[in-house]
């Protein structure tokens, strides 16, 4: 053990110990109590001089040290004319930031470093970024008119830019997974020849980024740990939707019909979608704006956690129907076997033979099959049974607002960006 690791009340106590003992000694000369004393304050000296001059390496924990200072583009904030380019003015600045505890506090190489940038650019600011602008669109509902500075803004962007990267880290995983083909009208980050199946450690510095800007940012801040949570649990619950919908069929070229239910449905889409896209940007803006309200925040989640069911049917019909240039990924629910609305609609509806022409054609990579099970899909009014299913979702949601207490704006900046989007 050093001597740094003692803990400064052993050295007090020493101290304490020698001044008894000269006491207690009647052959010591009149010098030994200022003599203990002295010792005592030394021992104190050295106690204080080790502590201040040990390093972060030296530390069981360095990441615990306060964030450092950090500033943001307000001029150009205060030019920006929207929400989204706000939001999109503080990017450049967390990609430099993250670049530069990379290189500094972990050692990595200019190679290394400049893979960790490139990176970053082609998956993290290329999306609709309805995530990460909601954040800033519900922090201005909640403060009702109230004036919001600049650095207020940046806060709530760099807030939302931590989803981004968190939806980053999904997506990047997310198509390994379903070997898909195209992300945001580009090929996946991993068909990219030069990265393969390096994507995989990727994903996780994506994951770790969201962490690290959080910390960088908030973490002096009296509700850090409520961040923190709340952004470790949608991680995890997100995480457990996609166990949820891999494990949804057999491994293998088998197909079980049996397993395409609602329930199951149901279950898939509040953990792996409805959380984080819809119900983490409002409560993270709830907590920036200090609303500490429990009851708030389960009446929000109700309303989201069915907006999010809304949203990810139109992503299940729009992956089969929708048109991929517009969309910007080619659908692959029918090939890859997932459990989707529209299969489950499906299923409702067959008579046995046209179940059997599922059984042979669903989960299949064969074009013809596709369009057969495509086919069936409109054979059964699947499209107009959609556009009823979109309707009196959005009636619902509609008539749950009209009995919440939170703003009415806060669910309509979302409800809005989704209602009858062809994207």
């Amino acid at each position: 053990m050093s001597l740094s690791s003692i803990p400064t009340f052993s050295f007090v106590f020493i101290g304490v110990a020698a001044i008894f003992i000269a006491q207690l000694n009647p052959r010591s000369s009149d010098y030994s109590f200022p003599m203990a004393g002295l010792v005592l304050i030394l021992l104190a000296m050295v106690q204080t001089a080790l502590a201040s001059t040990a390093t972060p390496s030296s530390r069981r924990f360095a990441v615990t040290k306060s964030p450092p200072p950090h500033t943001y583009p307000l001029a150009q904030l205060a030019a920006a004319s929207s929400d989204k380019d706000k939001f999109l003015c503080l990017y450049p600045q967390l990609q430099e930031e993250l670049c530069e505890w990379f290189a500094t506090e972990n050692e990595m190489t200019p190679e290394a470093v400049q893979w960790i940038r490139e990176m970053l650019d082609y998956n993290v600011p290329g999306g609709k970024l309805n995530r990460g602008t909601t954040v800033l669109a519900v922090y201005r509902a909640l403060k009702k008119g109230a004036p919001i500075s600049e650095h207020e803004y940046a806060q709530a962007a760099v807030l939302g830019w931590t989803i981004e990267f968190l939806q980053a880290f999904f997506l990047v995983a997310d198509d390994i997974m379903d070997d898909s083909q195209t992300r945001r009208g580009q090929p996946c980050w991993y068909k990219n020849q030069h990265v393969n199946l390096v994507a995989i450690n990727d994903s996780f510095l994506l994951e770790s980024a969201v962490f690290c800007i959080l910390k960088r940012h908030f973490g002096n801040e009296p509700y850090y740990t409520e961040l923190l949570e709340l952004l470790l649990q949608t991680t995890q619950q997100t995480e457990l939707g996609q166990l949820l919908d891999l494990t949804s069929q057999p491994q293998g070229n088998e197909v079980d019909l049996n397993r395409f239910t609602m329930q199951r449905y149901k279950l898939i889409v509040k953990y792996k979608t409805a959380f984080y896209s819809f119900y983490l940007p409002v409560a993270l803006g709830m907590i920036l704006a200090g609303n500490t309200d429990e009851a708030s925040y389960q009446a929000a989640k109700e309303i989201l956690l069915n907006m999010g069911e809304y949203f990810q049917v139109q992503d299940d019909y729009l992956d089969c129907f929708g048109d991929p240039s517009v969309i910007g990924k080619v659908g692959t629910d029918i090939q890859d076997n997932k459990c989707s609305w529209l299969v489950v609609q499906a299923l409702e509806r067959c008579n046995e033979e046209e179940k059997n022409v599922l059984r042979q054609n669903y989960g299949a990579w064969d074009d013809q099959k596709v369009e057969t099970i495509k086919e069936l899909y409109r054979t059964l009014d699947l499209p107009n049974v959609f556009a009823q299913y979109e309707e009196d979702s959005y009636q619902r949601i509609q008539k749950a607002l009209d009995e919440i207490d939170l703003p009415r704006d806060v669910f309509e900046i979302l409800l809005n960006k989704i209602y009858k989007r062809s994207k």
